[in-house]
Formats: structure tokens, sequence, C-alpha cells
């Protein structure tokens, strides 16, 4: 029986891990799956693994592992992933278009059933198996198709606008890939991917791996092909 206690957001966000890890195992046939093994799959360490799922009220047996088939099903039912969430794409510029025609998305529990856009030019062609809406008729259409989900996808200066309507129409969920950092209602919950940030962030590792690496006598001076001081501004 799933455990009542609350489940720390942290553990929430490891959850997709260990369950495309499991899909992984459960596509090879196995039947049960060690935290070790788990946790190499998911990119975490065994005793993480662990914890986790003792939130799910999961705590394996010794010698034997965890169940792969239960625990599918119970971290889709904690992540409400029973019935197919109902998704709309606002913005049908290229990463619109991409994530409409992205198999992932249904093969995760994720229906596409509303797109739209401003544009005339975009309104009215196909993104993946829906047909791109008007921006002004988001309300009726959320709620028509009973939207859960707004994807937006637009540019920064369009972004704020697009929640705004969406959550009005009675969207709870939004993720906002737009350059830009949106505010919604109390209630509604929010997730933001900035793929220009990740990749500064990932900028950011490359440079000073790049830099611990670099041999004492060149380290205290410039570095090839830098403005003399750039390293010490990065570094302060």
């Amino acid at each position: 029986m799933a455990s009542v206690r609350r489940i720390p957001q942290a553990t929430v966000a490891r959850l997709p891990l260990y369950l495309r890890a499991l899909e992984e195992f459960a596509a090879e046939r196995a039947s049960t799956i060690s935290s070790e093994a788990l946790a190499a799959r998911a990119g975490v360490n065994a005793a993480q693994v662990r914890k986790d799922l003792s939130y799910l009220g999961s705590y394996g047996t010794r010698g034997v592992g965890y169940d792969v088939a239960y625990l599918v099903h119970e971290i889709n039912r904690q992540l409400g992933l029973g019935e197919a969430r109902r998704v709309a794409i606002v913005g049908a510029g290229r990463l619109g278009q991409a994530l409409g025609g992205y198999g992932g998305l249904p093969a995760r529990g994720f229906r596409v059933v509303a797109a739209f856009d401003n544009d005339s030019e975009k309104v009215g062609a196909p993104l993946g198996s829906v047909q791109v809406s008007p921006v002004s008729q988001m309300a009726e259409v959320i709620s028509g198709e009973r939207v859960a989900i707004a994807i937006v996808t637009t540019p920064a200066s369009a972004a704020q606008m697009v929640v705004d309507a969406a959550t009005a129409a009675g969207v709870k969920s939004i993720l906002n890939f737009a350059p830009t950092t949106v505010s919604v209602p109390a209630g509604v919950a929010l997730r933001q991917v900035d793929l220009g940030i990740e990749l500064q962030i990932l900028s950011f590792y490359q440079e000073h791996e790049a830099a611990s690496k670099i041999s004492p006598s060149v380290a205290g001076g410039a570095l090839p092909g830098t403005v003399p001081g750039a390293a010490a501004s990065i570094a302060g």
C-alpha cells in the first residue's frame, strides 16, 4: 500500500527518471531490480533511490530487489498518468512544431489536443495531429478540449500574455519555454525551461573544467586568446 507521507519536491523531480529507467528494464524483461542497478540507470546513488521509493511505500525485498511492474504502476499513479493529460501548445514556430510532432509526449501519457498562434499564416495549418487555432480563441478551445497543461513556445514578448490567457481559461499547469520569466496565479503549477540558460550553465562548467587543467605558469597570466583580466573577472 502506498505511503501517505507527503513526497518532497526533490523526490518528485526524480520520479520521472526512475520511471524511464524502469520502463527500460521492463523492455529488457526484467521483473525485479536492485536499488544499485536502478540508481546506475537513473544517474543517482542507491541510498537516494531507497529513500525516494520509501515515500511510495515500496521498500523492496532483501536479496531480491524491487518489483519493476509495481514500481512502474505506482510511479505512474503518483505522477497522475493513469489517463492521458490533455496539452495545448501556444506558439506554432519551430519549437512548437517540434514538440507537436514529438512521439515521446503520447508515449509518456500526454496528448496534444490544441495549438495556438497569432500569425495568420500559421493559423489553420497542422501542428502534429491538431490544427493551429488563433490565440483569440484560446478560452473557448481550452475549455472545450479540457486542456490541463499549456506549453508556451512563444517569443518572450508574448509569453506573459498567453500565460495569463491560458490560466484565465482554466489551465492549472504551465510549461514555459519562452526565454523570459513569467508569473502565474496561486494554485497554478509553473515549470520554466530556458534552453539558452541551460547552455550558458554548461558553458560555465566547460570553461572552468578547462581552466582547472591549465598549467600554473599559464594560469597566472592571461589565458591564450582572451583579454587580460577576463579570467579574473569570471572567477570574481
